[in-house]
């Protein structure tokens, strides 16, 4: 009979959790020049990444992330078995261009700014089902693709809203590789169990306004989290979501805190750390790139060196369209918790 890995309503604990084998990041100019900039891997100077466009570029940086990510693994491209990765773009253009050479089997999702969430849990459910070795999660965004294709054009000069957020340029990557593989146990950093969120849509309509339209999702996966492994706040090193930014981080407290549970005291957001106050980011950064070179620059070395232990990393993101927003629909937000430790 097989050994049941479900845990509560939404989450898996894993048997053999898989562990993280190699990771790159590579940020944008802007990104390099914020508080976090000497832990990621490459910073790229030229915005086009030497393309025609900016839609190119982005698959040019999950390109670079991606094969640095499968070197520092130690493996070669034909070690991994399937790649599972996401942008923001219509119809995953970034992935699909930037990671066609690769030449690999790929699963592409789309989970908004949460997709490196959404990618790294599917990865490490095909890897500890004993389907892959090798599995390679890759997202990205870009600070002019995105604006193209959501907000104006980049010539418009428009003003921004207090309540808006900048979307980071930079791709990040992650090796995920089966327990067995592991060289040995001590310091290595295992996905040992994820919560996966549900949409949830509180009516918002403020497409300016990202982090009042991700903060009850996030709040959802986390509190279910919170139930599910029978755990409390006090128990993780951090909590770190993906992008709420200024504005929703303060709601996202509020919201949690209604239902019992107190994580101000640990918690941190990808968004409001990324940029530095004077880099005129409004409330913060965000985009699929923002948690994802967070998560392979800082995230995973603070795991890695053993300052932390334990973090739930919850990536945040906006389920909206140009079709949806312009037809006057709500933006819906959905999360997705991923937890890692460090085993000593």
């Amino acid at each position: 009979m097989a050994e049941n890995k479900q845990l509560g309503k939404q989450s898996i604990r894993f048997a053999h959790p898989p562990f993280i084998r190699g990771t790159a990041s590579i940020a944008g100019t802007k990104e390099g020049e914020g508080p976090y900039g000497k832990y990621f891997d490459e910073i790229e100077q030229d915005p086009t990444a030497g393309s025609g466009s900016w839609e190119e570029a982005e698959g040019k940086l999950q390109e670079k992330a991606a094969g640095l990510a499968i070197e520092k693994a130690g493996c070669k491209i034909e070690d991994i078995r399937y790649i599972v990765a996401g942008d923001l773009l219509g119809q995953l253009m970034a992935s699909s261009f930037g990671l066609m050479k690769l030449d690999r089997p790929l699963f592409g999702v789309y989970g908004a700014c949460s997709t490196m969430g959404e990618s790294l849990a599917v990865a490490s459910i095909i890897t500890e089902g004993g389907f892959a070795n090798n599995v390679l999660a890759v997202t990205s965004s870009h600070f002019a693709s995105a604006e193209k294709q959501f907000r104006f054009p980049l010539g418009y000069a428009n003003q921004r809203n207090k309540s808006a957020t900048w979307t980071v340029t930079g791709s990040g990557a992650v090796v995920v590789s089966a327990s067995e593989n592991s060289q040995q146990e001590n310091g290595q950093v295992f996905v040992t169990g994820i919560t996966t969120g549900k949409i949830v849509d509180y009516g918002v309509k403020d497409s300016m306004n990202m982090g009042a339209c991700m903060a009850p999702a996030a709040a959802d996966a986390i509190v279910q989290h919170f139930i599910d492994f029978g755990q409390t706040p006090g128990q993780y090193d951090k909590i770190i979501t993906g992008d709420l930014g200024l504005v929703g981080k303060d709601i996202l407290i509020d919201i949690i805190r209604a239902k019992g549970y107190d994580i101000s005291e640990n918690y941190m957001d990808c968004g409001i750390e990324i940029y530095s106050d004077g880099q005129n980011v409004q409330s913060g950064g965000s985009g699929c790139g923002c948690s994802a070179i967070m998560l392979c620059g800082y995230i995973l070395k603070m795991l890695k060196s053993g300052e932390w232990k334990r973090v739930l990393f919850v990536p945040t993101g906006a389920l909206l369209s140009q079709v949806s927003f312009n037809e006057g629909n709500s933006v819906p937000g959905i999360a997705h918790a991923v937890l890692l430790e460090r085993r000593d």
